[in-house]
């Protein structure tokens, strides 16, 4: 789909398959950057001239773009963060931090990233609160069943991923929104690898906060949303304090904050960035997320398929609906496979992928992962097969 949109697969016939750690940028994303850089540079909401009232105006819609693309209420829930990692510190330490008591329970699970677990291990510590983990079933994956056998009258929150960026299973956040309205918990979504893969409406699944990044959805690095129910949000505090994000401050100790969100946006922010994400929503709203996922699942199928046939690999999600495929070859150290492929121009991923408490659950500690997107091709995974077909002679080509 669209590759002639991303400059960079014009060089050295590479295939890029390393896409849940990040994705590359569509020219239509580069040049509305460069845009900014070379045509109306300024900072915003401080000046009156032409170039600041562009800048305002670019820097804003992008809020509005936000909102309309994950189904928010207001435009007023949507915060400018430097990805899912603050987002989801400024969750926890922000809100949760003065709101939880000792023995309120989290649940998580093992597959999560650790932007979705050390930031509770660390408010444990500080607030003796425990966190939990909901087991996976057979296939590693989350269940609405067993998110039902893990919750007790402590369960305050439940924080998971919406997509796995590992075994790639997609949650059913809709239903698991419904449980949490039922019994009372705050549901905090980590959507880094599912916002532009498949569609999400925070309404529809009464999610409490939800974090993504910019640059794993075809945007910049160092920027991020994180979505709020206003409510909250108005009740959470800033963990940075600054220039921007203050009405009032006085001699006398005397301060005042801005209302939501503003409050939460200290500092000048990154704005060719911000205006980078409000291009890659565009681009992907244009698209159609579900084509996108059905274009990438129909490439991890085949994929996984051919994969079952090669005796010597082994292939850890073969059901998940998502474009993650984790595999290894046997006997084989993950990162000496991540090498074999480079020698053949494929970009994968090696080792725990930040996920270091699965190995819990699959008895490894590394894997490979093939993450798929919207310019991947079946050619390209006609090569993986064939050079994993004839993986013998990989030492070889190693060592």
């Amino acid at each position: 789909m669209n590759r002639g949109d991303f400059p960079i697969l014009n060089q050295d016939n590479m295939i890029y398959l390393d896409n849940s750690a990040t994705t590359l940028k569509p020219k239509c994303v580069i040049d509305k950057m460069l845009d900014y850089y070379e045509k109306y540079t300024s900072n915003i909401h401080r000046g009156e001239y032409d170039n600041a009232i562009k800048s305002n105006k670019e820097y804003d819609e992008v809020r509005n773009l936000v909102r309309e693309f994950i189904n928010a209420k207001s435009s007023e829930e949507i915060i400018y963060t430097s990805g899912a990692t603050e987002a989801l510190n400024m969750v926890v330490f922000g809100f949760f931090k003065n709101i939880l008591s000792t023995g309120d329970e989290v649940l998580t699970t093992k597959s999560e990233h650790a932007s979705n677990i050390l930031p509770w291990l660390v408010l444990k510590e500080q607030k003796n609160i425990q966190v939990n983990y909901i087991p996976l079933d057979d296939n590693y994956e989350l269940t609405l069943e067993n998110i039902l056998k893990s919750i007790t009258p402590k369960t305050k929150v439940i924080s998971i991923a919406h997509i796995s960026n590992v075994i790639g299973d997609i949650r059913d956040i809709e239903e698991i929104g419904k449980i949490c309205k039922e019994k009372n918990i705050y549901f905090v979504v980590d959507a880094a690898q599912s916002v532009s893969h498949i569609p999400i409406d925070v309404e529809k699944s009464n999610v409490s906060f939800l974090a993504f990044s910019a640059h794993k959805m075809l945007g910049p690095t160092g920027v991020g949303i994180l979505y709020g129910k206003k409510e909250l949000l108005d009740n959470m505090k800033p963990l940075k304090y600054g220039g921007g994000m203050n009405q009032s401050f006085e001699s006398d100790g005397e301060y005042i904050l801005k209302e939501t969100p503003t409050k939460f946006e200290a500092g000048t922010p990154p704005i060719a960035e911000v205006i980078g994400l409000g291009e890659a929503i565009k681009y992907v709203m244009t698209l159609g997320v579900d084509k996108i996922h059905e274009h990438e699942y129909k490439l991890k199928k085949y994929l996984v398929d051919e994969l079952e046939k090669i005796p010597n690999v082994v292939v850890y999600n073969k059901n998940s609906k998502s474009g993650i495929v984790a595999f290894n070859i046997r006997g084989v150290f993950s990162q000496d496979t991540a090498i074999y492929f480079n020698h053949y121009n494929i970009a994968i991923r090696a080792g725990n992928h930040c996920a270091k408490m699965l190995k819990d659950n699959l008895n490894i500690n590394n894997t490979c992962r093939i993450s798929i997107y919207l310019y991947n091709t079946k050619e390209e995974i006609d090569k993986v097969i064939e050079i994993l077909k004839n993986s013998q002679d990989i030492f070889k080509v190693v060592i």
